[in-house]
């Protein structure tokens, strides 16, 4: 994934973020709606995301240091979990208990149209965002379906935008319906039952996030055509006839570890080996950009090696 493209989308998502606030806040002074409240903390909370995202992508891009060899990739997952516990606790927790509050003592709407107004300008700013993230991200996934997207994205910025801007209008929605049915009804429980879905929404995509970026925490591989191009790069059919065992891991979204053991010819020399080894990490970065840190064992291939894979070699009296 494109860090430029993630931060144009982080960027603008956060100027339309920071407008919308300032109204929902003031449509809330006006009015009262509990929605409007709701909607106006998501605003905040999606402000401050964006600001977490923006200070976890310059911080990803320090240089190594003796203590981190391999960067500070991850900070840009760090971040992108902070901004999931966020919306969790500060949008849609809060959303939540407003919205069970409003339920359980309702009191009528002020100056509705101001409620409605503010709705629409911001349902045409969040728009907006969402059509620069989805722009982006379309320049990125290809063939992809856009879950499929959220799901295999390696840098968290786009989905993180994505899924803020498109749960910010349907929350946009709620909240207008919420509004507009306590209004034609003359019953503001529907105000509160409005904030209530609301919450209940900001939730779901919290969790959504949580997982997502929990996953490159922990540490996932390179994905199956990146995978497969390394294996077509690491064997040339004569100094390198196959791959005993390969493993990958993403270090941050634009950078790749890859360790393989491959197989050499039976009674090559060790000047033979080296220009082996040199020539198949060669390939794999012309390839694999990505590929930063390239590690190559050379062994001789055996079945039962083979099939032990790289926990044989960790284990005492593992296969070798």
């Amino acid at each position: 994934m494109s860090a430029e493209g993630g931060t144009k989308a982080v960027v603008a998502a956060l100027s339309s973020n920071l407008a919308i606030a300032v109204a929902k806040f003031v449509a809330f002074a006006f009015t009262g709606s509990s929605s409007m409240l709701a909607e106006g903390v998501h605003s905040v909370a999606d402000s401050g995301n964006q600001v977490l995202l923006l200070i976890g992508g310059k911080r990803a891009r320090r240089r190594a240091t003796p203590e981190h060899q391999f960067g500070f990739g991850h900070e840009r997952y760090v971040y992108g979990f902070l901004v999931a516990v966020v919306l969790f606790a500060v949008g849609g927790c809060f959303a939540v208990y407003e919205g069970v509050q409003k339920i359980r003592h309702p009191h009528p709407l002020d100056s509705w149209y101001w409620a409605v107004g503010v709705l629409l300008f911001a349902v045409v700013a969040e728009g907006l965002s969402f059509r620069t993230a989805m722009k982006e991200g379309n320049a990125l996934r290809g063939k992809v379906g856009w879950v499929a997207f959220v799901r295999r994205a390696k840098g968290p910025e786009l989905p993180v935008v994505l899924l803020e801007d498109f749960g910010a209008l349907i929350g946009l929605v709620l909240a207008l319906l919420g509004v507009g049915l306590a209004e034609v009804t003359g019953d503001p429980v529907f105000d509160g039952i409005g904030t209530l879905c609301i919450g209940v929404l900001l939730v779901c995509i919290a969790v959504v996030l949580a997982v997502e970026t929990k996953s490159m925490l922990v540490g996932e591989s390179a994905g199956p055509e990146a995978t497969k191009r390394i294996l077509g790069a690491l064997v040339n059919g004569e100094d390198v006839p196959r791959v005993i065992h390969l493993r990958t891991l993403h270090l941050g979204p634009e950078e790749l570890l890859v360790c393989a053991k491959v197989g050499v010819r039976p009674g090559s020399s060790a000047a033979e080996v080296v220009e082996a080894i040199n020539a198949a990490e060669r390939r794999v970065r012309e390839v694999e950009p990505m590929a930063r840190a390239v590690y190559l064992e050379p062994d001789i291939y055996s079945e039962a090696a083979a099939e032990a894979g790289p926990r044989a070699e960790a284990t005492p009296g593992g296969t070798e």
